[in-house]
């Protein structure tokens, strides 16, 4: 098995074509960040000579026969696109195995970490340091099957965001739902609800570096049908209340950017909007609303199945592999002992400094 490097956008039209019918073929890797599509935007939007985007072409006396994305730096590599990447993971055909090693090796870097890796790729299993899971809401029959499946499960927030629809149209009007919206106002709009909830909880302002924005431009430009950024908004009485910029692939829609009018939160236009969605998803190619990563209430509730994440880092002998493995040490020391929210400080200043590095 040989490794070439490749920039995304040298790969051949042959090796995409070959790279997304391996995603078709196979529901566990069919999501958007784990499409050659995904590199090749990330690449285009990132800037400068060389921004280091990579991918990993796996290859066999028969041919192409395996794919993955990275970010390669002087000494580190990351997901392409972090910390923008939900996801993670090799897209290869029926029995390839990869020796995690030589990837980075052919990566000429000392060590790669990866914080969304798929827990099902065997060949980093034994380099995970800890696990994590996204929620994901199944709807193969539709979604009138999926809220009968919620209700015999005892949860209820289906017929809670039906109340709270009944109790908006009547308190403030009508709800108007819109599908793969193409009103730049309303993405715009997003943008600015996204960027102010991310400062009034303290988080790292991911659209304080140009790329990031100019990615979510790109993406929800494309019309590629089996990839790309649709914008899905909620209107209440003819005001926008809610907007999602959701990543779509085969099969799958990511929820990815998600924010509202904080005036209408009473109403959790959210969860409306999300229901929307899902009945809107009857008829069309999607089986699957990917929820992602993160542990919240409306997940956990409206999610009727899981993908298992995991963080950790692959290091061949160097510097940069020695300073990861201390982190960690040090990380599991912590999590260990009795201190409560003291305890998950390493892990959070990890993860932190890793969106840093990001998005530079």
């Amino acid at each position: 098995m040989d490794i070439d490097v490749l920039r995304p956008r040298d790969l051949t039209a042959g090796q995409v074509d070959h790279w997304r019918a391996l995603q078709s073929a196979d529901p566990s890797v069919d999501s958007p960040f784990l499409s050659p599509l995904w590199a090749q935007s990330v690449e285009r939007v990132q800037g400068g000579e060389d921004p280091g985007l990579r991918v990993a072409v796996l290859r066999s006396r028969q041919g192409d026969c395996g794919f993955m994305a990275v970010r390669a730096g002087p000494f580190t590599a990351m997901a392409p696109g972090a910390p923008m990447c939900d996801y993670q993971g090799l897209v290869a055909e029926p029995g390839v195995t990869l020796d995690p090693r030589r990837l980075v090796r052919a990566l000429g870097v000392g060590r790669f970490d990866f914080s969304h890796m798929l827990e099902d790729q065997t060949a980093f299993q034994r380099f995970m340091r800890g696990l994590d899971r996204s929620f994901l809401v199944t709807v193969p029959d539709g979604y009138e099957a999926y809220a009968t499946e919620r209700r015999a499960a005892g949860v209820g927030v289906l017929k809670d965001t039906d109340k709270k629809r009944r109790k908006v149209e009547r308190e403030i009007g009508p709800s108007v739902f819109t599908a793969d919206s193409r009103s730049q106002e309303d993405f715009d709009t997003l943008i600015r609800w996204k960027r102010e909830q991310l400062h009034a909880t303290g988080q790292t302002d991911i659209f304080a570096v140009d790329w990031t924005l100019n990615l979510l431009r790109d993406l929800f430009a494309q019309r590629d049908p089996e990839f790309g950024g649709v914008l899905y908004t909620l209107h209440l009485g003819g005001r926008l209340a809610t907007a999602h910029l959701h990543l779509h692939g085969r099969s799958v829609i990511h929820a990815w950017m998600i924010a509202h009018d904080c005036e209408l939160e009473r109403y959790s236009p959210g969860l409306l909007l999300f229901q929307d969605i899902l009945k809107w998803m009857d008829g069309t190619p999607y089986n699957t609303l990917d929820l992602g990563p993160g542990d919240y209430r409306f997940k956990r509730e409206l999610a009727n199945a899981h993908r298992g994440i995991a963080h950790g880092f692959v290091g061949v002998p160097s510097p940069a592999a020695l300073m990861r493995g201390a982190a960690y040490s040090v990380r599991a020391a912590a999590e260990a002992l009795p201190l409560g929210a003291m305890s998950e400080l390493p892990g959070k200043a990890m993860r932190r400094l890793d969106i840093v590095r990001g998005l530079r």
